[in-house]
C-alpha cells in the first residue's frame, strides 16, 4: 500500500509546516482532521480542498459537506474521496481552507511517495513539525512546552554573544562622552 507524505505549509508563512504521512486509500476527511491536528486546531468549522496546480490556482472542491453556494463543478466530498484517487503527478498540490469566517488557508503539496509501510505508525500521521503553529483565536502565546522549544532552538537562555561590557569605563560612560572636556567655568572644551 502507498504511503503519501504532504507537506502542509501555513499560507501567511512557509517556514510553519507540518509533514503528514498518510495511506493512498484513505479519504481526504483523514487528512483534514490530521491537518487540524497537527495544527492543534478544533473541529468546529467549515473545510474544502482545491486541486491546484504549481501556481496555486484553485481548482475542483472536494468539501466537509455540500455547503449552500453555487459551484461551477459539482464539488466532491472528503468522507468520500480517496487521496489517491486526486493524485495525477508526483508533485500533486492542494489547498485546504478552514473555518471560512478566519480564513486559514493551508498550502498542501505532495512531497514522497513510498511503497514501503512502517507498521508502527497510525496512519494518519504527523512525521515532522517545523515552527510554532498560528493561535487559531489568536489567543494562545508562547507560553509553556512552546517557550521552551523556542528557548532550546534558540539558545535564548544564555546571554547574547558579541555584547559584552568590554570598552566601557568604570564610570558608565563610553569613550566618546569621556572625549568632552569641561574647562573651569563648566562650558564645554573640545
Amino acid at each position: 500500500m502507498a504511503i503519501l507524505k504532504f507537506r502542509i505549509y501555513f499560507e501567511e508563512d512557509d517556514s510553519v509546516y507540518r509533514d503528514i504521512a498518510i495511506r493512498h486509500k484513505q479519504h481526504f476527511l483523514d487528512l483534514h482532521q490530521a491537518i487540524l491536528k497537527a495544527y492543534e486546531f478544533d473541529n468546529k468549522h467549515a473545510a474544502t480542498f482545491y486541486r491546484s496546480n504549481d501556481s496555486w490556482q484553485r481548482g475542483r472542491e472536494i468539501t466537509l459537506e455540500k455547503y449552500q453556494k453555487p459551484y461551477k463543478v459539482e464539488p466532491l466530498l472528503m468522507a468520500e474521496t480517496a487521496i489517491g484517487t486526486e493524485i495525477s503527478n508526483p508533485n500533486e498540490k492542494f489547498i485546504y481552507q478552514y473555518d471560512f469566517n478566519r480564513n486559514w488557508v493551508f498550502l498542501v503539496e505532495l512531497i514522497n511517495v513510498s511503497k514501503e509501510e512502517n507498521p508502527k505508525v497510525d496512519y494518519p500521521a504527523t512525521v515532522r513539525v517545523e515552527g510554532i503553529a498560528p493561535s487559531q483565536y489568536g489567543t494562545k502565546g508562547l507560553v509553556g512546552d512552546k517557550l521552551t522549544e523556542m528557548e532550546e532552538k534558540y539558545d535564548l537562555q544564555s546571554g547574547a554573544e558579541g555584547f559584552g561590557t568590554e570598552g566601557d569605563d568604570d564610570d558608565g560612560q563610553s569613550d566618546a562622552e569621556d572625549a568632552v572636556d569641561y574647562g573651569s567655568e563648566g562650558e564645554e572644551e573640545i
